[in-house]
């Protein structure tokens, strides 16, 4: 009966850090997106891999960029972000809070989905055209 309860103590406590990791992982503090250039994107890690990245944030033309770093653990949403690099792009993202170490990746904002961003808002109402492609406006002459 003694041996039963110091056996019951360890695996309460695994299952309590089990319970705590698996509602980390589905439970997010923030969510939302983030507009800009992606700036860079590597692949990090010595024995956690994770894709790192930046996303410069312009408000306004010829303003300073702030950066947004993320982390990206899907290799599918990695490949999709690699292959926007370049162009203006909305990153939705999670945030994550109480993961612990550097084996979830160096931020706590992480990438789900992107999406190409092809109007560049000023003020509402306010747009600047993005040029059309050399191949759309060739098509487009007499």
């Amino acid at each position: 009966m003694r041996a039963m309860k110091w056996l019951l103590v360890p695996v309460v406590l695994v299952a309590l850090v089990v319970l705590y990791f698996f509602g980390v992982m589905k439970w997010s503090y923030s969510d939302g997106e983030r507009a800009g250039w992606v700036q860079q994107l590597s692949h990090k890690g010595w024995i956690c891999k994770t894709w790192e990245g930046e996303l410069a944030l312009v408000s306004l033309p010829g303003s300073t960029p702030e950066k947004f770093r993320f982390t990206i653990w899907d290799d599918e949403a990695a490949a999709k972000v690699n292959a926007v690099m370049g162009k203006r792009v909305a990153l939705h993202y999670e945030q994550k809070v109480g993961l612990p170490g550097s084996c979830f990746g160096e931020t706590r904002y992480y990438i789900t989905n992107v999406r190409v961003q092809d109007e560049i808002s000023l003020a509402p109402g306010v747009i600047v055209p993005v040029p059309a492609s050399p191949a759309a406006s060739a098509a487009s002459k007499p």
